[in-house]
């Protein structure tokens, strides 16, 4: 992947995470007026991404003072990170024993506002390898994984129809109308499991189920993909039952967790 020059950098991000670095432990409170001079900035540009910052919970205002602090956002995304990557390392054993059985790629994915997110992957030694990563977001509507999250509404339509409005194609194959969706969405419910027959990718086949928490919310969906001049259908209900004991493997081991 190419990296972006410095010179495509967002300027405002820069100045506020610039900002950000002055808070410490030393230091935990910032006038506007005095980190302005800290930093070198105008005052009013101080004060706008101060103002900006808190109003999305990354600075508190103390309304005694006037002085800004950190404020929970960045605690909770810190914590978000730590929560994924406990989540990830409970599974992940899951996943190795996934796809030594079903001898293909094995997907672990999480709704993220109108994508899914993949947090992890296993390939099977004797799977096709496939160009995909950890941490590549793709489009609920069009593949297993996500079309689990919005079956069991892990995932958000709303947000799915701001970003895909046309539902946008990318085979033939691709289900291009809301009507279709729902349709498919409610054949998902009553069989509990998904198929994404070439709708992302031409000559992918990918089956996913969904994986639940303790509490019988779906937190993630399992998946196993292969080339789809290998992937044998009329081994579906095999496929299905090892994806199946590897999601209940994993709901064992997580407990409650939640993505919020």
């Amino acid at each position: 992947m190419q990296k972006t020059s410095p010179n495509n950098y967002n300027n405002s991000i820069v100045k506020a995470f610039g900002l950000l670095e002055n808070f410490s432990r030393l230091k935990p409170q910032w006038g506007v007026r005095e980190l302005a001079r800290e930093i070198g900035a105008h005052e009013s540009t101080c004060y706008r991404l101060m103002s900006t910052l808190e109003s999305l919970g990354v600075l508190y205002k103390n309304p005694d003072t006037d002085k800004y602090a950190l404020g929970l956002k960045l605690y909770e995304l810190g914590n978000r990170v730590r929560i994924y990557d406990s989540f990830v390392s409970l599974a992940h054993p899951e996943l190795l024993k996934v796809a030594a059985e079903i001898e293909e790629t094995v997907h672990l994915g999480i709704a993220r506002k109108s994508s899914v997110l993949m947090i992890d992957k296993v390939e099977s030694e004797k799977g096709l390898k496939l160009d995909s990563h950890i941490g590549q977001t793709s489009p609920m509507y069009c593949t297993g994984l996500g079309k689990i999250l919005l079956a069991f509404e892990a995932g958000s339509k709303a947000d799915l129809k701001n970003s895909y409005p046309g539902l946008k194609k990318f085979t033939r194959f691709t289900i291009d109308t809301w009507d279709k969706l729902n349709r498919e969405l409610m054949k998902i419910r009553e069989r509990q499991f998904a198929i994404d027959r070439q709708e992302y990718e031409l000559g992918l086949i990918c089956v996913a189920v969904p994986v639940y928490n303790c509490e019988n919310r779906v937190v993630a969906a399992l998946s196993a993909a292969g080339p789809s001049d290998r992937f044998k259908e009329d081994h579906l209900l095999n496929y299905l039952e090892i994806l199946k004991n590897g999601a209940e493997a994993i709901r064992m081991k997580i407990g409650n967790y939640k993505l919020d």
